[in-house]
């Protein structure tokens, strides 16, 4: 009994952090309260380019965390960059990239924006220049060979500022069936991984008494 109740609140827990509509979520397009853009602007991401990028976001990070003279918009930008990614759940979310529909693909759009700055930035820089061009290069000819260059979306014209935060959409992940599917995989894990835990725990309990 004791271990169903717990499932049960661990349960109602995680529904109520994942699927409960905070009062800032309410603002369009899940940005953060306020709308400051006292930030700096990053240009739009279309999304074909998206597609690619996301798969040379590990490069372009990990190249420019690398990077030694670099300037304060730099850092501003490469730091967005890493705190999108992890509002956008690291990437994990299914569809979050290439899904227009997805309740992530809008902060997916922001993290591969500021990734996209960052690898163009590093073509200025002396350090950087050579290893920036060669992903430049490999982006541009997987756009052509896949044939992305002119697949845009409702999010493609939209930029970004370092300043605005864009959030998962989370009242809408209840509506995407990918979405749900994985939350709730997660949900489920993460009951296994406690009753596991109080099962484990229980004989310590019983034999300290």
């Amino acid at each position: 009994m004791k271990s169903c109740r717990t499932i049960t609140l661990l349960s109602t827990a995680f529904a109520a952090g994942f699927f409960c509509l905070p009062a800032e979520n309410a603002l369009a397009h899940g940005r953060s309260d306020g709308g400051s853009h006292a930030g700096l602007d990053i240009p739009e991401i279309s999304h074909g380019e998206m597609a690619v990028i996301s798969d040379y976001r590990g490069r372009i990070i990990d190249l420019a965390s690398r990077a030694v003279d670099t300037n304060e918009p730099f850092r501003r930008i490469l730091n967005y960059a890493e705190i999108q990614y992890s509002y956008c759940l690291w990437g994990r979310m299914p569809g979050s990239v290439g899904d227009e529909e997805s309740p992530f693909n809008e902060c997916a759009h922001a993290y591969l924006a500021a990734a996209k700055a960052v690898l163009l930035s590093m073509r200025e820089m002396p350090g950087e220049a050579v290893a920036a061009d060669e992903i430049i290069s490999a982006v541009d000819a997987d756009m052509v060979r896949r044939s992305l260059a002119l697949i845009t979306c409702r999010f493609s014209g939209e930029a970004f500022n370092t300043a605005d935060v864009v959030k998962p959409r989370w009242n809408k992940v209840p509506f995407h069936l990918a979405s749900m599917a994985s939350l709730t995989g997660l949900a489920a894990l993460f009951a296994f991984v406690a009753l596991a835990l109080g099962r484990f725990l229980r004989p310590k309990a019983q034999s300290s008494e």
